[in-house]
């Protein structure tokens, strides 16, 4: 399959080009032109935003913070991956986990409170379904921070992230590629084509495929990912709009890389200052490039997306609109999953790891059905936008999970290894090596929601906006232990959230908007689809927020800015009992609170700039765990993989008599620990990036990238177990080719 889809991008690229010399009307064809230039395209708060809300709202009109990433901006930036576009989201960083490839952190809360959209579906929870995809066939990526429960039902208290994936447009015929080369052996090729049939028909294809050596440079650690996109829209009339459509994404990673282990400081040969910690532990530079994986360690997906879309205007101001979403995915999970540092011994005078070695799966189905009527009048001579809906969701997720105890089986090479010199042995293959666990997860879920949203304009420029949704959950979950001959345990819990918001939005100028809301949201105290059978006996946690902020153009909206400042609050999270310390029970909170600002500036013709800044407050307010068989109280505490501060900026600058335009993008994260305990704090970093464009032909642009020019050794972002840190890549450069016809 890798290698059909990159004959397919690599064909569509060669015929872009043959198409540009067979018909030179596309040379004057200025839509088909590639402008190399210093000004991007500009954040336009007026912009509609599917995401933000079922009412066209534009982005000014949406009392909420909404970030978007267009393909533009992606390319500008150099963003290829899924991990790299969530990291450039300010206030947001992502890390390349193993289990969950591109899992974010959003507003000082991770995983299972970020939903991920596809085409504005919800699919789960950040944890169990992104992977690291192309984003060459998203149109633009948007990101709702803060809760969003009204919108998508549980899971949603930090935010969510839609991905929108090019569709076809009758604005004529493109054929766009891509193909580029660059450090650790990476290769990548895309390209897409839209074709107008007729006044009525339209279609497009989109395929990639990436191959490194690794994208962190780490040893047999090899990566592929592929994608394929197609729709065709069928538009009869002005009135009805009719999209089909079909997604196919793979990946897969070679070596499974867990992320550099801490080592005692003892033995580190390049010791760093990435990692601060209370028990002498270090990050080592010497064991930069090393996988302790075993051979045959590896993770993978492939999921498969059919979708349809059904607009139509009914007449008098009213519309409907239906989602049909069928969805399947499978992920492997073949990994080392835990590897912990043990003191020097006589076998072992430099320490080692000891490791366990687990294999998961995922077998994830589920079909989605949403249908929405909406009304656009005029109520005693007020404006009025309302939308009511429902939506059924119908899920199957097959889990079967194999672990061996941490020391493994030396038979099979897979004990203890040397950091410095490893022999990392083979993963085992026989059932009988996973003694450990040795289960199958069985969840089946059923979910009915109703919904409604109502904006009502006070003035023309004053807007109020308010929704609620109910959700009805039957979640089913079967556990079957193969250790124990096929014992069954189960769990039916059935929760019934409701969630709601209020906010409004005040033109102060013609440029100026304030804005304020308050929302609620839903999380269970784990994913829904992994809970345990106890975990199940659990209502969901509770979420708020508030938050108020401006969105402001000026200048002929030649400069944009945006800021906000909020609060966010979960309640009944798991801690335990202050009375018996072994019992689970939920009493803890968490909560963050921070502010945010955006400003992006053409400054003339030839040069933009733009920056992003976020402050994070985060904590755990009440929570408790048992270390040992005693109750520690973690109260006051930072979560884990939460920075402090980020803040990212850009500039541009194009030379036009060349022509030729110069990019420089740096970024910085603050520190951030690796555990409740707040034991391992990783030091913050800063990054570098630049970029030379220069465009060959009106069609044509040649662009060098370097990434990380000043070589920093920094962690990116902690995992499983808690004393392993993903490294960021070092120092690389790429060379890219684009066209677009």
């Amino acid at each position: 399959m890798f290698k059909t889809i990159f004959l397919a991008s690599a064909s569509t690229v060669a015929f872009a080009g043959a198409a540009h010399a067979s018909d030179k009307d596309d040379a004057a064809d200025k839509k088909s032109e590639i402008v190399v230039t210093g000004q991007r395209d500009q954040p336009k708060l007026d912009r509609k935003s599917d995401t933000a809300s079922r009412l066209s709202l534009s982005v000014r009109e949406t009392p909420a913070t909404v970030e978007t990433l267009t393909q533009a901006d992606m390319q500008v930036q150099g963003l290829r991956t899924a991990r790299e576009a969530f990291n450039s989201v300010v206030g947001a960083i992502a890390g390349n986990v193993p289990g969950n490839p591109a899992v974010v952190t959003l507003r000082g809360f991770s995983g299972g409170t970020v939903s991920i959209l596809q085409d504005g579906v919800r699919i789960s929870t950040s944890t169990v379904v992104q992977r690291d995809t192309n984003v060459w066939h998203f149109d633009r990526i948007e990101v709702i921070k803060g809760p969003a429960s009204v919108l998508y039902g549980e899971g949603a208290l930090a935010g969510v992230i839609n991905k929108v994936t090019r569709k076809p447009t009758f604005d004529g015929d493109h054929l766009d590629g891509l193909l580029s080369v660059g450090s650790f052996e990476t290769v990548t090729a895309a390209s897409g084509v839209n074709l107008k049939l007729s006044d009525t028909v339209a279609v497009r294809a989109d395929a990639s495929y990436m191959h490194s050596a690794s994208l962190y440079d780490v040893d047999y650690n090899a990566t592929r990912s592929a994608g394929l996109t197609g729709s065709i829209l069928f538009k009869p009339s002005a009135d009805l709009s009719m999209l089909f459509a079909v997604d196919h994404y793979e990946d897969r990673y070679d070596g499974s890389y867990q992320g550099l282990p801490f080592v005692s400081a003892a033995v580190a040969r390049d010791p760093s200052d990435a990692l601060r910690s209370e028990n002498g532990m270090v990050l080592d530079k010497a064991l930069r490039r090393r996988n302790y994986n075993p051979y045959g360690a590896y993770s993978g997906a492939r999921d498969t997306t059919l979708r349809s879309r059904i607009d139509y205007a009914i007449g008098g101001s009213w519309s409907v609109a239906n989602d049909f979403t069928w969805y399947r995915a499978k992920r492997d999970f073949v990994v080392s999953g835990d590897q912990n540092f043990a003191a020097p011994t006589a076998a072992f005078p430099n320490g080692s790891f000891a490791r366990s070695v687990q294999r998961i799966y995922h077998d994830h189905r589920f079909w989605n059905e949403r249908l929405v009527i909406a009304n656009d009048s005029v109520v005693a001579g007020l404006r009025n936008r309302f939308s009511l809906g429902g939506e059924y969701n119908d899920t199957n997720f097959i889990n079967p999970r194999q672990q061996s105890p941490v020391g493994g089986n030396a038979a099979l090479r897979i004990a203890n290894v040397d950091p410095f010199t490893p022999i990392v042995g083979v993963f085992p293959t026989s059932d009988a090596a996973y003694s450990t666990t040795n289960v199958v997860y069985d969840s089946k879920l059923k979910t009915a929601s109703v919904f409604a949203e109502d904006a009502l304009n006070l003035t023309p420029g004053w807007l109020l906006v308010g929704g609620a949704r109910y959700d009805h959950i039957d979640l089913t979950r079967v556990i079957t232990n193969l250790n124990a001959n096929g014992a069954v345990t189960r769990g039916t819990p059935t929760y019934d959230p409701f969630s709601w918001r209020i906010g409004t939005t005040y033109d102060v100028t013609p440029g100026i908007t304030v804005y304020g809301q308050y929302t609620t949201a839903v999380t269970p105290v784990s994913s829904i689809l992994l809970q345990s059978i106890v975990n199940t006996t659990y209502k969901m946690t509770r979420g708020r927020s508030y938050e108020v902020g401006f969105k402001a153009s000026a200048f002929a909206k030649r400069l944009t800015m945006t800021g906000s400042a909020y609060r966010i609050e979960q309640t009944d999270i798991l801690t335990r009992d202050p009375n018996d310390p072994q019992q689970a029970i939920q009493g803890g909170e968490q909560s963050s609170q921070g502010v945010e600002f955006n400003i992006a500036a053409a400054v003339t013709d030839a040069l933009a700039l733009s920056a992003g800044a976020a402050y994070t407050d985060a904590n755990y307010d009440q929570l408790s765990e048992l270390i040992s068989g005693v109750r520690i109280d973690r109260a006051g505490n930072r979560p884990i993989n939460t920075p402090s501060t980020t803040v990212s900026s850009s500039a541009l600058y194009t030379l036009k008599a060349v022509p030729v335009t110069l990019g420089g993008f740096v970024r910085h994260v603050s520190g951030f620990y690796t555990d409740t305990a707040n034991t391992y704090f990783v030091r913050g970093h800063t990054t570098v990036d630049a970029s030379v464009s220069y465009q060959v032909a009106p069609q044509v642009s040649v662009s060098i990238r370097g990434r990380n020019l000043t070589d920093a050794f920094y962690g990116e972002y902690s995992g499983y177990p808690t004393t392993n840190v993903y490294i960021g890549a070092p120092r690389s450069v790429e060379i890219a080719l684009s066209t677009h016809f």
